[in-house]
């Protein structure tokens, strides 16, 4: 019995399959590279003096919360998400940046906004030990800023486009501030041997 001939030559059909086999390769390598440069979540944030501000439990739980309550569909993190409220990563850097420059004596000393600048490009991430330490200015933004959020999510009416006392646990707001401020330090702070931040900044 015979074969009826390829309509294709085998030439092609070859081709096809190492086209396929390389996009997929390249693909793999990408999504790899995503993986391993991914911003580290610390185990523990801590102030100068040793005290835990947050922990790796905090972040993921305060990013349930950003989930769970709807706020991807509101703002966003890292710039991804929707555009009816601020991004968050952007709004914690902003409002912390302030509360520290404030600490360093303001807006008109040279000086202090040269301090601002070091504490958020610095990075201060131990990968042996896996504990980020804030500046003690830092670590008072995180309190002030952990106080606006509980403000802002409790609000009891719409003000800002949310259901009334849209977060009203504080624990929740704690964790939710964590996860903002962490993602604020992974968008600021330089990865270790370059001149750009955990976001290509």
């Amino acid at each position: 019995m015979n074969r009826r001939p390829l309509l294709v030559p085998k030439v092609w059909i070859q081709v096809v399959v190492l086209i396929f086999v390389f996009g997929f390769l390249v693909l793999g390598m990408l999504a790899w590279g995503t993986y391993a440069g991914a911003p580290p979540i610390p185990a523990t944030v801590t102030d100068p003096a040793g005290r835990v501000l947050f922990t790796h439990a905090d972040v993921v739980a305060g990013q349930q919360t950003f989930l769970r309550n709807g706020l991807m569909e509101y703002g966003s993190i890292f710039g991804h998400g929707a555009y009816l409220g601020p991004d968050f990563t952007a709004d914690y850097l902003h409002r912390a940046a302030l509360a520290v420059l404030d600490a360093y004596g303001g807006a008109g000393s040279d000086r202090a906004r040269a301090e601002t600048v070091a504490d958020f490009k610095t990075n201060r991430f131990n990968d042996t030990t896996r504990t980020l330490i804030y500046t003690g200015a830092q670590a008072g933004a995180l309190d002030d800023l952990t106080r606006y959020y509980r403000d802002f999510f409790g609000q009891p009416t719409t003000t800002y486009g949310l259901r009334p006392r849209a977060i009203a646990d504080p624990q929740a707001v704690r964790q939710l501030t964590a996860f903002f401020s962490w993602s604020a330090w992974a968008a600021a702070a330089l990865r270790p041997g370059r001149t750009y931040s955990y976001t290509n900044n």
